[in-house]
């Protein structure tokens, strides 16, 4: 039941309400042996225990709702919406309630993966009224959540002395669980370039070397160059439609950016001078193809002669060296893009202190892992290397996790949801049987979990548990295994109930429009607000 419906609920008498100028009436005597509301968020905690003890009937559950709803919007000091509008609402809400709700909502090709309709997952049930269930604080959390005008920024802490450790060396011993704070904002700055690539791409994804849709979330940082990469498929004239976009079907597409910090009180502050490469994660329908292309082939496009050789050789998968190496008819291939561009920033900084973060997202983050291990063997005067990985896959066998490993220069983290497919998967298919070279994982793992959110439904699907933006609304609350949810957690959730309004508690989502906050709008309506620095990639500049 919504708020709207739980106030205009009718009663066994009429109630008129009073004037504001009139004094309150007064009421009978309440009986001394009546127990306090446990939905009261003023409740004393034995009243909380005594509630959970037995279960209530149907009957006093409602009447704690309806009077949980009215001290929430006392407290909130909402005014009373008109009769009309809000038995409107309560029509609308019975009408929704009458239609079970799919487990999964299409969110479109370029947004996320939604592999539902295709491959069942475990654990998909019917969703319950348990599943939309909200506490009184997270509710009044919530208006706080949806006034904030855009992310939190970078943290302002100096984390000089430290910065080693928040860059990987140690492995991110001791920060991980719980998470440490300096980190946590650091990743959360990180995730929201991987948002600005995927914005870019999807407001001008036909635009030149140029790229004048990038806005970057952090004034210290500035684009340096644009990134492509190109597929060695190519569409069949049978599959190409009239209507389709062109830039879907086109071998060579933009897929991200070199971002390098030019803010010297920001370079004092992290105590070096950080480069950003930033992937976005799959869009067209030839990077969806080289995904599917999950045999393991050597990272030389070679392979040694002998089979005990072979067999030792790192190894990845046939489709993302595909987009790595190959060069299209306008542009250069992604590893040489991001080779020249690297050895330019460090020939312009020589002699300071350098750092080199590669981060990405889904197809994005298994193509940062090729970037780090070319880094970390082709520019021997390399800066340490550290890869942020959200709802990565798996990328190559045993040798190739042992070579990043030994290499000294990269550290990779992983950021996992639970229950997200793609960090499951070589690419997007599963292991054949008949295969004895096995994919395997690399670096040190941050698991996180849609479960553990106050407005995601436990029952998330798919698509969003591999959303990037439910990535960064959970790590912005993720405290530790086991804890609650961070409850000074401040990052907007306008970006997330635009793109997941099906994974989110309808509770939230009510409130949400009574807030005036349009959860149907489109997600670029909100990017001005989340991206509100302009940032324009410049070739080489």
């Amino acid at each position: 039941m919504t708020i709207a419906a739980a106030v205009t609920a009718p009663t066994t008498s009429p109630v008129h309400a009073a004037p504001r100028h009139a004094a309150p009436a007064v009421q009978p005597r309440a009986p001394s042996r009546r127990e306090p509301s446990p939905l009261n968020p003023n409740a004393p905690p034995q009243a909380l225990r005594s509630a959970t003890s037995a279960p209530p009937s149907s009957s006093a559950a409602a009447d704690g709702a309806r009077a949980h709803i009215a001290n929430l919007d006392k407290v909130l000091g909402k005014p009373p919406r008109p009769a009309s509008h809000a038995a409107a609402a309560a029509r609308q809400e019975q009408e929704q309630d009458g239609e079970q709700e799919p487990l999964s909502v299409r969110h479109g090709l370029l947004n996320a993966l939604n592999l539902s309709f295709f491959v069942p997952m475990p654990g998909m049930r019917a969703r319950t009224a348990a599943d939309e269930h909200m506490s009184p604080r997270s509710l009044m959390h919530m208006q706080q959540l949806l006034s904030a005008d855009s992310p939190r920024a970078s943290p302002r802490s100096t984390i000089a002395p430290r910065w080693r450790s928040l860059h990987g060396e140690g492995g991110w011993a001791g920060l991980l669980d719980p998470l440490d704070s300096d980190l946590r904002r650091e990743l959360l700055r990180y995730g929201d370039f991987v948002q600005a690539a995927y914005q870019a791409f999807h407001s001008l994804p036909t635009a030149s070397a140029r790229h004048r849709g990038l806005m970057l979330p952090d004034r210290s940082y500035r684009p340096t160059r644009s990134l492509f990469a190109t597929s060695a498929l190519s569409m069949p004239p049978w599959a190409k439609r009239p209507n389709t976009p062109e830039w879907l079907t086109q071998q060579s597409n933009w897929i991200g950016y070199v971002a390098v910090c030019e803010s010297e009180r920001e370079v004092a502050r992290m105590g070096r001078r950080d480069i950003a490469i930033v992937l976005r994660g799959t869009a067209t329908c030839l990077e969806w193809a080289e995904n599917l292309r999950a045999s393991l082939v050597p990272l030389d496009g070679e392979s040694s002669d002998g089979a005990e050789a072979g067999a030792e050789e790192p190894k990845v998968a046939r489709g993302f060296l595909s987009l790595y190496k190959t060069a299209g008819e306008k542009f250069k291939s992604l590893s040489e893009e991001v080779m020249d561009e690297v050895r330019r920033l460090m020939e312009k900084y020589k002699g300071e202190e350098l750092s080199i973060t590669v981060v990405g997202h889904s197809l994005g983050a298994a193509l940062a892992l090729l970037v780090a291990d070319e880094v970390a063997t082709s520019i021997p005067d390399a800066p340490p290397v550290a890869v942020v990985s959200f709802g990565g896959p798996k990328v190559g066998n045993a040798a190739f996790v042992d070579r990043l490993s030994s290499s000294g220069k990269v550290n990779v983290l992983r950021i996992v949801n639970a229950g997200d497919m793609v960090t499951k998967v070589p690419g997007v298919a599963p292991r054949l049987p008949h295969k004895k070279e096995q994919y395997q994982h690399v670096g040190a793992e941050l698991r996180i979990d849609s479960k553990n959110s106050p407005c995601l439904r436990p029952d998330a699907g798919p698509a969003c548990r591999h959303d990037l933006e439910a990535y960064l609304h959970l790590i912005d609350g993720f405290t530790g295994t086991g804890r609650p949810f961070r409850h000074d957690a401040r990052r907007s959730v306008i970006r997330l109930l635009q793109l997941q309004r099906g994974n989110v508690k309808k509770e939230y989502v009510n409130r949400a429009r009574e807030l005036g906050v349009d959860p149907a709008a489109p997600a670029d309506a909100g990017r001005s607000m989340a991206y509100g620095n302009c940032a324009v990639a410049s070739p080489s500049s």
